[in-house]
């Protein structure tokens, strides 16, 4: 499913003009990313899940085609844990 499709099934089932559901998506959006670019630990949606921000350790890599070695910084990546109402309903 895309995003595309997401916005024209909310805004038919909230009764809304599909810009008025396409904005209020990239609002929503932004402000899960602006919130944990900022430093919040946690940010918890009851029922659906909770994304948080981890570190993923430095490493050196090779790269198959030039077999030349690049080293990863250390670095923080976005994780989402899925909620038990989630699992509930992706495992019927």
């Amino acid at each position: 499913m895309t995003k595309r499709e997401i916005t024209e099934l909310v805004a038919r089932k909230a009764h809304m003009t599909t810009k008025a559901a396409r904005e209020a998506i990239d609002v929503f959006l932004d402000e899960i990313g602006r919130a944990l670019s900022k430093g919040e630990k946690r940010i918890v949606l009851s029922g659906f899940g909770v994304f948080k921000v981890g570190w993923v350790e430095g490493k050196t890599v090779k790269i198959p085609k030039s077999e030349k070695l690049v080293t990863i910084k250390r670095h923080r990546l976005p994780k989402f844990t899925p909620g038990t109402e989630l699992r509930k309903q992706i495992s019927r």
